[in-house]
């Protein structure tokens, strides 16, 4: 499976779309992240790819990964230690049986998108957008071979 066509490309534009959207209404940053099998804890895996990516690197600790595995039908959302502080401790619990459910009804963009709307407006309780902010990580959907 090639996950590039996992999405089309509409869907695709919707979730950058999305991801860009949480972003204009606070200051913290987003990725959705897929990769075709997880073969362990999807928490371990996500926390690989975030520090992959460097998304540690946020000027604030305050990035979010939306982690899929649609062939081992296993995800994961995981924030960084600001939002982690600022949250309650069963948030991204909630967060992915919510995503979940609309996973297994076959909602795959429509329910990452509604998951980074949700995400984008917990990061605006807790960290609103700034005057200076700028867009630390690319909205682009990344992907695992």
């Amino acid at each position: 499976m090639n996950l590039e066509d996992f999405f089309t490309p509409a869907q695709q534009d919707a979730i950058t779309a999305a991801i860009a959207g949480a972003e204009r209404e606070c200051s913290g940053e987003i990725r959705v992240h897929l990769t075709p099998r997880c073969r362990f804890s999807p928490v371990k895996a996500a926390r690989r790819v975030f520090n992959r990516l460097k998304m540690y690197q946020t000027r604030q600790r305050n990035a979010v990964l939306v982690y899929l595995a649609p062939m081992s039908r296993k995800l994961a959302i995981i924030g960084d230690s600001a939002i982690n502080e600022r949250v309650d401790k069963n948030y991204w619990d909630e967060e992915v049986r919510i995503l979940a459910k609309a996973l297994s009804q076959g909602r795959y963009a429509e329910g990452i998108i509604e998951a980074v709307e949700r995400i984008g407006r917990k990061l605006a309780e807790h960290f609103p957008p700034e005057a200076d902010d700028q867009n630390e990580l690319s909205n682009e959907i990344s992907y695992e071979p």
